[in-house]
Order: C-alpha cells, then sequence, then structure tokens
C-alpha cells in the first residue's frame, strides 16, 4: 500500500475525532513500561484503524479480541497516545489487526523508544546450558530488544541475562531481564526472546544512532526495489 493522508478517526462517546498519520507511519504496541513492540499503520476507516500485528504476538491468547492496550505515534517534538481496543484478527498470514479508539487521544512528552535495527549478532550470558548463548537480533530500543535463537533455551520470564550487541561502530553490553519467551511464529525454528533494560545516556545514543543508521538504510533499499 503507498503512503498517503489517513485521515482521522472518531472516538468514542461523541468526543470528536483524532488526525491519524500517514497509511505506512510506524506505530508502537505499549507493551510494558520501556517496552513498544513496532507495528505500522495500514488504513483507516473513520470508526477504526487497520495495523499489522507484532510478530512476536502472533498466537499469544493474551491478544485475542477484547483487549485493551495503548498505542502511539511519535510526531515531531511529542508522541500522539491512543487507547485502543482489538475487536478483530486475521486469521491467517499477513496477519492483521483491527482497533477501535475506547477514549481521546492525548499527547505526550515523555521519550519514545523507538525501535529497530536487525541482522546483529547477539550473545547471551546466562545459565544456558552452562555456555553463553548466540542469537540473531530483531530489533532493539532504549528499553529492549527481540532476537531468535535457534534451539529452545531454558531461560524463563524474570531470569537475568547479560546481552552484547555489535551495533555497527561499538559492542552494547546490556543487563537486563527476560521479558517473554516464545516459539518463533509462522513454523520457523527456535524461539523469540524479548529482553528488557535500563540504558545509560552514552549506551542510549549508541542505541538511537544505530537504529537511524538502520531506517536509512532500509529507505535506501525500499526506494531501490520500488523505482
Amino acid at each position: 500500500m503507498s503512503n498517503g493522508t489517513a485521515g482521522s478517526i472518531s472516538l468514542p462517546g461523541g468526543e470528536g475525532a483524532v488526525e491519524m498519520p500517514e497509511i505506512g507511519t510506524p506505530v508502537f504496541l505499549v507493551v510494558g513500561e520501556g517496552l513498544n513492540l513496532r507495528s505500522k499503520l495500514e488504513a483507516v476507516d473513520g470508526t477504526a484503524l487497520t495495523v499489522t500485528a507484532p510478530l512476536e504476538t502472533v498466537g499469544l491468547q493474551m491478544f485475542e479480541p477484547g483487549r485493551e492496550f495503548e498505542i502511539f505515534w511519535a510526531p515531531p517534538r511529542s508522541r500522539v497516545v491512543l487507547p485502543c481496543r482489538l475487536a478483530a484478527v486475521t486469521e491467517k498470514p499477513p496477519m492483521r489487526w483491527t482497533l477501535v479508539p475506547t477514549a481521546p487521544a492525548r499527547h505526550d512528552n515523555r521519550r519514545e523508544f523507538v525501535r529497530g535495527g536487525a541482522g546483529a549478532v547477539v550473545r547471551l550470558d546466562a545459565a544456558i546450558s552452562g555456555q553463553p548463548k548466540e542469537g540473531v537480533l530483531l530489533d532493539i530500543s532504549e528499553g529492549g530488544l527481540r532476537c531468535w535463537v535457534d534451539e529452545p533455551v531454558t531461560l524463563a520470564p524474570g531470569d537475568q541475562v547479560q546481552a552484547t550487541v555489535w551495533l555497527g561502530t561499538a559492542e552494547a553490553r546490556l543487563s537486563g531481564l527476560v521479558h517473554t519467551v516464545r516459539p518463533a511464529p509462522y513454523g520457523d525454528p527456535g524461539e523469540h526472546l524479548i529482553l528488557t533494560f535500563d540504558t545509560k545516556e552514552e549506551v542510549g545514543r549508541m542505541i538511537r544512532q544505530y537504529i537511524m543508521a538502520w531506517e536509512i538504510g532500509e529507505r535506501r533499499r525500499n526506494h531501490r526495489t520500488t523505482r
């Protein structure tokens, strides 16, 4: 779907409408403090919006219709937060969610944890069969990362892990907690791990620069493929 103005969406209770960003704009699903899962706006029909389902939520019962959560997107100097209810989920790939607003949107000036990046090696140091484990980065933010490992691990939510990631120009060493461990979606082997962590400004700046460079590279690749 090509980019274009999405228009506005009506709010419940006759409380007006909120202007949506362009089709294709990244939006973020708020899962927990410091952990936001990246999605993308696909369509707006005036009373509901359609987004891509983050891969790490596919098949989880906690994300079945009726679930309520917040989404946000980030225009310059702020971010817009919109409480929503998950109204419908497509039954086969590509997975799409239909969301219905449940309350007025608000502007929030808290720091936004933008996610991006992919392909870097992630070294996980924990009690995993007595040996460090290597995975592949799926995306990263200042508040967490998601990676793929090709074989099941013995980690569980709440376990402490030291993660080392090469971010293009420097190595980031991150001390975090396991948030989620689940089978890789669509029948792929291995598991997806989501780790959460707090970062100091120096490491946070490194992650932001890495994501910015990755997004520039993605835009250039997309431009070449659509020419």
